[in-house]
């Protein structure tokens, strides 16, 4: 059996962090070798054979070759038994990949245009971040709030659809300390490309520690907690409240008791009621410039505590 180490294979593919993910290197590296001795045994022998039987003048003629019954039943009995182990091979990691553990630490993801929002059960929850310990059997139970989505992890290589009104999930061991890219490999709008999280794998100390301070949220001053919030919606990744750039939808940066031009031309003011509106009904008050049915409805999403803290965030950035 022929395969690419471990240390050559992560000069080719992202880090191997989880036992499947090196699985699943030994058995692209068998395809690979086992394809490339296919093409050279091809290749080569149809290069060979055209050189040593072309013809050699006008009036040369091909002896007359029969058929070999031993030969013909090789070249298809060897790719027959190579298709069935790779086949064996790839069902039995699918099937550790499907196998969900018990017992594990089980964590919701939320896809949302244009981040992935994860909520712990300890009511933790965050934007763009899914902190775990490492050695520990980890299931994630996904959904989406608006379009389809797939969540990527290429280091663990491991992949899933996340689709609107139902749940699919996934499972990983982490074993490698560090910081992992998280896509979204399916095409959800204009941002699809800054859909982009972060997997990190901490110590069990660590992570614990985390998840202590992050439950301290509820602690929080009503702005900070609103700030919190404003990033875990993923309102950041369409209106900007640091500066007056714009992008998907018009900056929010200084602009709380600003009058503002709506699309129709009326003109209202920029308050509490007016951004709550804007939150729950997004359409109903388009600034002049933009479009509708961008924004989705926060509507039962959000309750009025966490509206009321995203407003006062929003107000300080005035």
């Amino acid at each position: 059996m022929f395969w690419i180490s471990s240390a050559h294979a992560e000069k080719l593919m992202p880090t191997a962090a989880t036992d499947i993910a090196h699985q699943v290197d030994s058995l692209y590296s068998f395809l690979l070798i086992t394809s490339f001795i296919a093409c050279a045994i091809l290749i080569g022998g149809m290069i060979f054979f055209a050189q040593k039987y072309k013809r050699r003048s006008v009036h040369a003629k091909s002896a007359y070759i029969t058929h070999n019954v031993f030969l013909e039943f090789l070249w298809s009995f060897i790719p027959l038994v190579i298709f069935l182990a790779v086949f064996a091979w790839g069902w039995l990691i699918f099937h550790d990949m499907r196998k969900m553990p018990a017992d594990a630490l089980e964590i919701h993801v939320r896809g949302k245009q244009w981040a992935w929002e994860a909520e712990y059960k300890s009511g933790v929850k965050t934007a763009n971040l899914i902190k775990v310990p490492i050695n520990k059997d980890v299931k994630l139970i996904m959904t989406s709030t608006d379009v389809l989505h797939s969540f990527y992890v290429p280091s663990f290589r491991i992949k899933q659809d996340v689709i609107p009104g139902r749940y699919t999930s996934l499972w990983f061991n982490a074993n490698k300390f560090g910081e992992y890219h998280i896509f979204c490999t399916e095409y959800c709008g204009t941002q699809h490309s800054g859909m982009l999280g972060k997997l990190h794998v901490v110590s069990q100390e660590e992570y614990d520690q985390w998840l202590e301070e992050e439950s301290k949220f509820s602690t929080l001053p009503l702005a900070q907690k609103g700030e919190k919030l404003f990033q875990i919606k993923a309102c950041s990744g369409c209106h900007s409240v640091a500066d007056k750039s714009v992008k998907a939808g018009p900056a929010l940066y200084q602009k709380f008791g600003v009058e503002e031009e709506i699309a129709d031309g009326s003109k209202v003011t920029v308050d509490e009621a007016y951004m709550r509106e804007s939150i729950l009904n997004p359409n109903a008050k388009i600034v002049k410039g933009f479009s509708g049915g961008v924004m989705p409805t926060f509507q039962g999403q959000l309750s009025e505590d966490e509206l009321a803290a995203i407003i006062e965030y929003l107000k300080t950035t005035k």
